[in-house]
């Protein structure tokens, strides 16, 4: 069965071959994550104290076996069941879950990402790897030393006042916030100022894999499913609607998680389709 890799996270660069390619900080070390084209490789870049002790961050699979068995919903999963397994890196970072889901409040997809990547380059730490440089999410001691100006510059002004209240909430509360399960998390984030439902739901998924807690009412959700689902299955178009058949389609956690990452994974992989990047086996 033919496995596929979801990229919907802005940190996935292209390379010249079309293969994904991302780098991530965990347990002190620095990791690259490279997708071949049949299978996901993992290894440590240069040589932090503790590097070579450090296990690498984990990639979740989930099968399609997972998918809704409800009757309404087989259109949809018939074509979700295409993709085989989904392999997904867990974000290893929490603050970087938070500030991307931060940078992605109220604009499109390929803003956000935009925004993101220049954020990184400018303020970030910089990591060079064979297909080029790369740039980790600046921690958020550094986002306290931001000046509005230096946020202007890579267009998150808008975003300021929200990165600024969640770094400080990030260094009082951040050793803590990495224990907890998914509905945990998004319930102590939502108390942060400036991080309502959505951004808490949408960081606890990145960060913890646990797409039953993703918002699924949202657009990217209810964009990939239209376009996934054949012509005759019919799908509510207000937010609410969708949200409520969805949760019919899958009453249990396990199955919610997976009909929603292989709905987001169907719109990742079409991306890359169009790019004529090579993200399955």
């Amino acid at each position: 069965m033919s496995t596929t890799i979801i990229t919907e996270h802005p940190g996935w660069h292209e390379t010249d071959r079309g293969e994904a390619l991302r780098v991530v900080e965990h347990q002190g070390a620095v990791w690259l994550a490279h997708w071949r084209g049949d299978g996901l490789i993992i290894h440590s870049v240069g040589d932090a104290p503790g590097s070579a002790q450090a296990d690498p961050p984990p990639v979740a699979l989930t099968s399609s076996e997972d998918l809704p068995r409800d009757l309404e919903a087989a259109p949809l999963v018939g074509r979700l069941a295409s993709l085989g397994t989904v392999a997904r890196l867990t974000n290893p970072s929490l603050w970087d879950a938070i500030t991307t889901a931060l940078l992605r409040q109220v604009v499109r997809a390929g803003q956000a990402k935009k925004v993101y990547r220049d954020y990184c380059a400018a303020y970030g730490r910089t990591i060079e790897t064979f297909a080029g440089s790369s740039a980790l999410v600046p921690d958020a001691d550094t986002v306290l030393s931001l000046t509005d100006r230096q946020f202007t510059a890579v267009g998150a002004a808008f975003n300021r006042t929200a990165l600024r209240a969640a770094a400080e909430a990030y260094l009082g509360n951040g050793e803590r916030w990495r224990t907890l399960e998914a509905d945990r998390l998004t319930k102590d984030l939502i108390e942060v100022p400036r991080i309502g439902p959505w951004t808490a739901a949408a960081a606890s998924a990145d960060y913890t894999g646990d797409f039953s807690v993703y918002p699924h009412g949202d657009l990217a959700v209810r964009t990939w499913a239209r376009k996934a689902a054949p012509a005759s299955l019919e799908l509510p178009s207000t937010e609410r609607e969708f949200e409520g058949l969805w949760h019919r389609w899958a009453p249990d956690s396990h199955v919610l998680h997976a009909l929603t990452l292989f709905t987001l994974t169907w719109g990742s992989h079409v991306r890359n389709a169009q790019h004529g990047g090579r993200h399955r086996t």
